[in-house]
Formats: structure tokens, sequence, C-alpha cells
């Protein structure tokens, strides 16, 4: 885990396998309030009145002490109203959040790299659609009073009109989105009285974000600023739904007035049909971002006046970037990575699940079982999550498995670190060869991926073609 230039840094990998104190404490009081949503909060039991007055008990001596108490309280005699299940999901994400901190703390440590601070924008002024808002957070509270095994098509499908309603406005489209897929979540497990088993931690992150997204200004993306210089890829991280793909290019950014490197990432997300798999998902999300053709093509850019938030995001847009010069993923992940400076986190992205902080890892032994992967370093094993390596790209589990090095998201799932890899290198023929994640997102001629490609290209055409006969009767 040593970077081959000498001024590089060396990564702590025992660090990551250390306990974090009271790391225990704040998940058995999350656990807690997770339970207490299965049966709901219409007529709560005595065991619920407990989860709650557990989790009441760990924010106590927070600024968020009373009003949870009251929330509690209120909530355990079946009387809670919409503020106090928003004041409820608060204290929840505040614990995740304080979780998420002293795990990102531990991290810092480990890689030795500084973390900026964040520092939010200023507001923007009044509140617009406050009743869509509102109408939704209604919904949230019906399900938390139904509870998981109260789950029927009656009660999920209470969001349609709302999530119809909000899609239409871009300012409403992040919760409109989180509602959606929520809802169909739901509605593919009723009714609720039938299920053995629940998603108790990933339902209960999925209602609490989305209540607190319908408080005025949470679900804002405001910019803090601007830079100009160049933007260097590391790597890419495509996510995939069966109703919509998410891509984020994370890079790091060489201000132009020769001031700190800092770590960014520039993110982009399209509705996508079902049909349109593997490979194909490219060709949905190029139009919106040249970078995903420099990351493809191993070419840095460069930035002039793009807007960024104050976590590090790039608010991309193709009018304020320019193709650069060539520019290895591995050359910069080994010279400007070890002292670049992390992102900040914003406050309601403050969760473990969203820790992926880009690493450099070298010099590893790798261990291979069934379908594991470890990587060995310095007498330490660190789980390698393939699970997470996109089939829409030409990175396999085999070539992880075959590598020398590796750039990756160290990401924190199930109680451990894991790392997510973005790019390795491997020996093919004798060769060193770098293999990405990303390596189609600019186009292919490999067999597979061009194969892919040209699949999707008639599903989209004939999707167009449909489209186009429905609105012409």
């Amino acid at each position: 885990m040593v970077p081959a230039d000498p001024g590089g840094g060396v990564m702590r990998a025992d660090l990551l396998l250390e306990s974090v104190e009271g790391l225990d404490e704040a998940l058995a009081a999350v656990d807690a309030f997770d339970r207490v949503m299965v049966a709901g909060l219409l007529r709560p039991q005595p065991a619920q009145a407990a989860g709650l007055t557990e989790l009441a008990h760990a924010v106590a001596g927070t600024p968020l002490s009373a009003r949870v108490s009251e929330a509690a309280e209120k909530a355990a005699g079946g009387v809670a109203g919409d503020d106090h299940f928003v004041a409820l999901a608060a204290a929840r994400t505040a614990l995740l959040g304080s979780v998420h901190d002293a795990l990102s703390a531990r991290v810092a440590e480990a890689t030795g790299r500084s973390r900026d601070e964040y520092a939010a924008p200023a507001a923007t002024g009044g509140e617009q659609a406050a009743n869509l808002r509102a109408a939704a957070r209604s919904w949230l509270c019906d399900l938390a009073r139904s509870g998981w095994r109260g789950l029927d098509h009656d009660v999920v499908s209470g969001s349609a009109h709302v999530v119809s309603a909000m899609l239409p406005d871009p300012a409403l489209r992040r919760l409109a989105t989180l509602l959606d897929g929520f809802a169909a979540e739901l509605a593919a497990s009723c009714p609720g009285a039938s299920l053995e088993h629940f998603p108790l931690r990933r339902w209960a992150d999925l209602w609490s974000r989305a209540m607190l997204l319908t408080l005025p200004g949470a679900a804002d993306a405001r910019p803090a600023g601007t830079v100009t210089g160049r933007l260097l890829p590391l790597g890419v991280d495509l996510q995939e739904h069966d109703t919509a793909a998410q891509v984020q290019v994370h890079a790091v950014f060489e201000p132009a007035d020769g001031s700190a490197a800092r770590l960014v990432r520039a993110g982009v997300s399209v509705p996508k049909p079902d049909t349109i798999v593997g490979a194909g998902i490219w060709q949905l999300l190029r139009p919106h971002m040249s970078l995903l053709a420099a990351a493809g093509e191993g070419r840095s850019m460069d930035l002039a006046g793009m807007p960024v938030t104050a976590g590090g995001d790039l608010l991309w847009s193709d009018e304020h970037a320019n193709p650069g010069e060539p520019a290895g993923a591995f050359t910069t992940a080994r010279v400007s990575l070890p002292t670049a400076t992390d992102t900040a986190t914003a406050p309601l992205d403050r969760h473990p699940a969203r820790i992926a902080v880009p690493v450099f890892l070298e010099g590893y032994a790798v261990e291979k079982d069934d379908e594991k992967v470890v990587f060995t370093v310095a007498g330490r094993s660190l789980a390698v999550d393939t699970d997470r390596i996109p089939v829409a790209g030409p990175l396999t589990p085999e070539a992880v498995a075959a590598s020398g090095a590796c750039i990756g998201l160290l990401r924190w799932d199930a109680g451990t670190f894991r790392v997510q890899p973005l790019a390795v290198e491997t020996t093919v023929r004798n060769k060193a060869v770098a293999v990405h994640a990303g390596g189609w997102a600019g186009g292919t001629t490999d067999k597979a991926g061009a194969k892919a490609e040209k699949a999707a290209t008639d599903a989209v055409a004939v999707l167009r073609e449909r489209a186009g006969r429905l609105l012409r009767t």
C-alpha cells in the first residue's frame, strides 16, 4: 500500500481493522428505532416505547435532546404528529452521522490525508412548493404509523400523485426520485404481513432521508463557488437500477492558482428503460457529460468557472470544460492522490454507507476463495467488494485477483472496511496493462462492449419509434 514514488504517503491498513469507540452503541440505538418501524406507531406496544426511549437517550445532551424526547413520548402514546416524526428521523440521521464522522476520521488517519471543512452556502430565500413537501411528509408519516408489517397497496400507492406532481420541478426531483424508488420497493413487498424478514436498516434509511428532504432547503445542491484548473480522473463508479442509472467520476482537481489539490466528484443520473443493460448504459449517460469520454480515454479536462458544491461535487456543464492532455489514472494515483485534500461531506450525506474515499493500493498479495477476493497488505486482510464492479466495463473479478496495483474506493459495509476496485494494473502476456471499470465510458472496440452498445442502440430506436407512434395517435 506504499505508492511507488518516494514522496507518496503510506496507508495504515492496520488502523482500518481497529474498533471505533462508541460506534456499536450508536448503531444499537439506530437498530432499536428500526425495529420500532416494523409494527408501526399507530398502536405502539411497550417494546416499541422502549426502542423510542433508547433513541432519545442516545441524543441526550445534544441540541436535539428536548425535541426528540418529546417526539419519543408522543410516538409511544400513538399521538405523534408530522413534526414529531421529523424529529425522530433527525435523531436517527444524527446518530448515523456521528458514525460516519468517526469512520471518516479513522480513514483520514489511515491515509494521512487532510480533509476539507464543510462550509454551507448562503440560503437562497423563500420556500417553494411547500404543499407538495407537506404532502410527501404526510405520506411518510402514514408509513410510519402502518409500519412495515402493515404495508398494503393502498398505503403505498398514496405516494403516486405526490411523485407525479413533483417530477416536473427540478428543485423537487431529488425527493421525487427517492419517493418513487422507495414506493416501488415497498409495493414489490406487499403485503407486509406475509414477509418473514424486513430490510430494516435500508427501509429506515430511505424513510428518514426522505422525511428530512421534505424540509425547506434540505434538497438543495447549491453551488458554493466555481473552480478553474485541471481535472485528473481517477476512476468511474457506475450504479444501475431497473429504471435509472447514475455515474460518478472521482478525480483530483489541481487549481489554476497553484493552491493545494483536492478530491472532487462529478456525476450525472438518467432515467432508463429496463431493456437497456450492460455497456448500453453509456449511451444514455455520454450526452450529459463529456468527462466520461475523457475518463475512458485517459485524458485530463481543463475547467474554467465550473460550479462546485461545498461537498466537492462539480455541477457539471460541458460549456465550462475542454479536453486536456493525456493523464493516466495510475500516474495521478501515484503522484497527486497522496497529497490531495479529501472532500468535505454535506450534512445530509453523513451516513456510513456514503463513505467512498479514493485510495491507491499496491504491493499487496491476493487471496481468492470462491467468489471472494481479499488483499493482504503488511499482513492485514482487506476485503475487496467485487460485487460493485459494473458489467458495463472491462474490469472483472478475475482481473482484480490477478492485479498488482489498484485504484479503489474505500467503503464501510456490514461492520468492516472494504475496497471497491475502480481500476487495476495487471500483467497480460508479460506486459503491464491497466483495466478500468469505466473503460467503455467513452466508447469501445471490445467485442462484448460493442455488441452491448449495438443492442442498446436498437432498443432505443424501437422505443423512440413507439413513443412517436403514441404521440401521433
